[in-house]
Formats: C-alpha cells, structure tokens, sequence
C-alpha cells in the first residue's frame, strides 16, 4: 500500500500565537505514518479581511491559498474556521473567475484535523494520556459552518486519563466572532465571561477546542480574571501519546 500523503495548512493564529500545537499536529500525522508536505509559502486564507468587509485584499489571498493548495493531495487543517471558510465563502469571492475551476479541485480535498483522523484515517484512538478533567467548547465556525461536533469528543473520549465533562451551553459562543470581538468589546467580553464560568463550573482544568481564536479570546479573560482553567487545543492533547497502539 502507498504511503498517505498530506499537505499541511497552519492557520494564521497558531502560526504566530500557538506555533507548537502546529508542530504537535505533525507529529501525530507522522505517528500515523502520513508523510506531511508543508508549503513554506503558504499565508492567511483571507478570512479576517473577508469578515471585515474588506474583499478586494481577500480575493487575493484566497487566489494565493489557491495557488499554494492546487488540490493535488489532501490539505489537513488543526482548524475548522479557516478550512470552513474556504469551503463556503470562496465562491462569493472567485464567482466568475477562472479560480472557481481551482476551488472546486480544492474544495473536497480540504479537511479539518479531528474530521480526517476519524472520518478518512478510521483512527479513534492515538494511545494517548492526558491526566485531566476537559470540557469541550464547540467554536461557531466548527460546529454550524463546517459541521464538526462528535469527532472531537470521539478523540478525547479514547485518550486515557482524561475525563469530559460537558459544560452548559457548550455550543454558545465564546463571543471572538472575529471583528465581532473588536466592533462590540463589550458584548464580546461579556460572552467570554458566560463561556467561562460554564466551563469553571463544571470543575474542568482545561477548556478543550479546535479553534486557536477562540482559545486566545477566552484564555485572554481566564488570565485578566486569574481563573483557575486552561484553553488548550485538542492536537496539544492527543500528541500525548503512549506505548499503547492505535485503534482502527
């Protein structure tokens, strides 16, 4: 059988704020035996310019995006906001234009991490430990844009140690919404407090997610607030691994 490969999209948030949860995400494809091709070149998918209203700078990079994920192989992201927004806002971007043949080559191929490992790898279980209560936090993008619910606690239900806790509310945001958190400080912050407090009470030490945005914007108040729980990224959870083998 040929050797999987994969290239590798790392959003801009854990690029610049959260580089080692990129590098657990390798470490776990390569634990599968997947050969990871990673494009130096690669940059933003133009979401936030998108969200700000600002098309004209996120056209561009999204014929970038295209131009550095051709589609030849599968593109795997540790993010279901960017790889939804590619899936689903593309096309008001690139109608009419010669990039629409490329976006629909791209379209099928691009996939979020916890989506690949259980829907397309069959893997359920990456011998991993993690010693903790968790509770999840569905991010907005994951859970209604790109469909993303039970992969994620699949994953975490198998990782040994680790006990999930579900929060109220854990499908209500976190209140980042990208500008939303700039446009509306307020509201946002208050949201974040809901989303917390949630997550505290259930006696949980981590707060466990796909989304690097929605880590940065709740772990922003934890901290201003010293708030015994911690954001973390499930990838920085299931690179844990033990001696113990996969389960397919």
């Amino acid at each position: 059988m040929a050797k999987k490969e994969i290239d590798l999209f790392i959003p801009c948030f854990i690029d610049q704020l959260y580089p080692d949860t990129g590098e657990n995400v390798i470490r776990i494809l390569e634990k599968l035996g997947i050969t990871v091709h990673y494009n130096p070149e690669q940059t933003c998918c133009g979401q936030p310019a998108f969200n700000g209203g600002h098309w004209d700078p996120a056209r561009d990079l999204a014929k970038k995006f295209l131009n550095d994920f051709p589609g030849n192989r599968m593109v795997v992201s540790p993010s279901a906001s960017c790889t939804g927004f590619v899936k689903n806002y593309y096309p008001d971007l690139l109608e009419n234009t010669i990039y629409m043949n490329n976006y629909r080559k791209l379209k099928p191929q691009l996939i979020e991490l916890t989506d690949f490992l259980v829907n397309h790898m069959g893997v359920t279980d990456l011998g991993a430990r993690f010693d903790a209560k968790v509770t999840y936090h569905d991010a907005c993008s994951a859970l209604r844009e790109y469909g993303l619910k039970d992969e994620p606690r699949i994953l975490l239900s198998k990782v040994k140690g680790l006990e999930l806790i579900e929060m109220e509310g854990s499908d209500v945001c976190c209140g980042f919404g990208g500008t939303f958190s700039v446009k509306h400080e307020a509201i946002s912050t208050a949201m974040a407090q809901q989303k917390v407090n949630h997550a505290h009470e259930t006696g949980a030490e981590y707060i466990v997610t796909t989304e690097a945005s929605c880590m940065m914007h709740m772990d922003a108040y934890i901290k201003q607030h010293d708030i015994p729980i911690k954001c973390i990224h499930i990838a920085d959870i299931l690179v844990n691994f033990d001696q113990g083998r996969l389960i397919f």
